[in-house]
């Protein structure tokens, strides 16, 4: 991939962990999970945009 092997990941890790936290590693875990969702699903090729929230919808088809 970029030429990382295992001693490189583990140093990269100490260095964050040593930078933000034990903590904090939760969380910056979950939004780059959610990044990664958000990219994966901007990718798909899907063009829509969502104007009005969902509730709305619902309210108006009733």
């Amino acid at each position: 991939m970029f030429g990382f092997g295992m001693p490189e990941l583990i140093i990269i890790l100490v260095i964050v962990l040593v930078v933000f936290g034990a903590g904090r590693l939760p969380e910056i875990g979950g939004a780059l999970g959610k990044s990664i969702r958000n990219f994966k699903k901007a990718s798909d090729g899907k063009d829509e945009i969502e104007i009005t929230p969902k509730s709305e919808d619902s309210d108006k088809k009733s």
